[in-house]
């Protein structure tokens, strides 16, 4: 068990997803829409074209072409039926039950969102960095999960994470942290303080933007103190 001081040093809500729609992603996704040449588009206009194509089909078959792109590789054609329908009312990204899945859930729903004018919910994440002082060496293999141990520090005892994550949070594995948080990247690193940019859903971590400074005790996986030590 390691001791750190923490810094929550800005927080923001955002609706889009950093590196979402790529080029590459928008020009595969109007392939599907079987669009002429969307190769030949303008940089600046391929997501206003992608958006326009969508609303060529029912809002449910736009969202089956979607989520075909985002997620067909790891449902069945009939789970993805399903949740074309479903996503027009409800927060996949929140709430359907395979975590790994909601990062796509969420930019496939932000993408019809946008295109049908609200038909879909509105998607919700947040942005933060913090600032974490001491032993940082316990971030180099898996650090998802030493700091969403460390973001539950910082949170209240009724916030999610600690209500559905218990076991986990106090025990040698927390598997799932790696699909709380959707992207990790380290700002800035010294020998004993590491900055992270952490983007998530608001339905995880959200309460973290009440903390501004606070200390946390965290561990490792049990996996990963055994790979540091060999």
């Amino acid at each position: 068990m390691s001791h750190f001081k923490v810094k929550v040093l800005s927080f923001e809500q955002i609706h889009e997803l950093p590196g979402s729609w790529e080029k590459s992603d928008l020009i595969n996704l109007l392939n599907a829409m079987d669009y002429d040449n969307p190769g030949e588009i303008k940089d600046a206009e391929l997501k206003e074209m992608c958006m326009m194509s969508l609303t060529d089909f029912e809002p449910e078959e736009a969202a089956k072409i979607v989520l075909d792109y985002t997620i067909a590789d790891r449902l069945t054609e009939g789970q993805i039926n399903n949740l074309s329908h479903e996503i027009l009312s409800e927060k996949l990204w929140e709430e359907y039950p395979e975590l790994h899945l909601h990062p796509d859930l969420f930019r496939s729903t932000q993408l019809l969102y946008d295109a049908f004018n609200g038909k879909f919910p509105r998607a919700e994440a947040v942005r933060f960095s913090i600032e974490v002082e001491g032993n940082v060496s316990i971030f180099e293999e898996n650090p998802e999960a030493p700091i969403v141990r460390i973001l539950a520090a910082g949170m209240s005892d009724r916030s999610l994470i600690h209500r559905l994550f218990s076991d986990q949070l106090a025990g040698e594995k927390f598997e799932e942290a790696k699909d709380i948080l959707w992207q990790l990247n380290v700002v800035s690193k010294s020998a004993n303080t590491v900055t992270f940019d952490i983007v998530s859903s608001t339905y995880w971590l959200e309460e973290i933007k009440y903390a501004d400074s606070f200390e946390a005790e965290s561990h490792a996986d049990a996996a990963a103190e055994e790979d540091a030590e060999k």
